[in-house]
């Protein structure tokens, strides 16, 4: 026989469908996009962070990096888009923490919802955050004077690419988010792993102008080979060899952080 509670079907061995999994998964993801209506402050961290960062790259750090600010912006900006999307996956820690601390998962999993709902259901809603992040920087870009010369086709190819590694990293963010003991820590670790990660990469310097001994971790920073990456679909660049190191990476760390995210998870809630 099957057990069937309100709006979530059970298997005879208690587990939720797979086809009701799913839309728990879609519905704790629009729990957490809606929650914005109710925090504007997020609208801060997803719309004006990204904006201000582009300003100062470019205005304060143009004219000393590459003679002028708009010479600048076309090489910067998909590395600063980069760095934006990889600091943005600590606000999923941050939110899976604090959802921790104060007995939200203890409430959802007395539901009879898929355990793994609220987790894929938040970093898929934090995705569509970052797409939203990322687009705003490319028009704000396209104000400023960056022209896409890698066609539609690099635009959507790029901004794909930045989605399937932010997939990826976010594993990592789960879980630094379920071992920290609070916010404050969660926010420590991720700066200090993610800051001088993006500043050692190709990101806003070309990586031949930095001594012998740097360049040698710049070539293999995972950051270095997204930008590249993401640069080259941009502007009609390279691609093949950053694109594929990027794509190794991301599986990489999706490997390594699931299944550790995934313990980490099961032995909290």
């Amino acid at each position: 026989m099957t057990a069937t509670t309100a709006g979530a079907p059970l298997t005879t061995s208690g587990r939720v469908r797979p086809g009701a999994g799913l839309r728990q998964t879609a519905t704790m993801a629009w729990r957490s996009l809606v929650a914005v209506k109710h925090n504007p402050l997020e609208l801060v961290d997803y719309s004006i962070t990204p904006i201000m960062f582009v300003f100062l790259f470019t205005y304060v750090l143009g004219g000393q990096m590459a003679g002028s600010p708009g010479a600048y912006l076309e090489y910067a900006l998909p590395g600063i888009i980069v760095q934006n999307t990889l600091f943005m996956t600590t606000y999923t820690a941050l939110a899976l923490n604090t959802d921790l601390t104060k007995g939200v998962f203890d409430r959802l999993r007395s539901l009879p919802i898929a355990r793994s709902a609220p987790l894929i259901g938040r970093i898929t809603a934090d995705l569509a955050k970052h797409l939203w992040a990322t687009l705003l920087m490319i028009a704000l870009g396209l104000v400023l004077g960056f022209r896409v010369t890698g066609g539609v086709g690099g635009l959507l190819a790029g901004t794909l690419l930045l989605v399937v590694f932010a997939a990826a990293v976010s594993w990592s963010a789960v879980l630094i988010g379920m071992l920290a003991g609070d916010a404050e820590k969660v926010q420590a670790f991720g700066f200090t792993l993610i800051f001088p990660i993006t500043f050692t990469s190709s990101a806003f310097v070309v990586v031949d102008t930095m001594p012998g001994w740097l360049q040698a971790w710049a070539d293999v920073n995972p950051v270095t080979h997204l930008s590249d990456a993401f640069r080259g679909l941009l502007l009609g660049g390279e691609v093949g060899r950053p694109l594929l190191w990027s794509l190794l990476w991301a599986a990489g760390i999706a490997a390594v952080f699931y299944p550790l995210a995934m313990r980490a998870y099961r032995a909290k809630v």
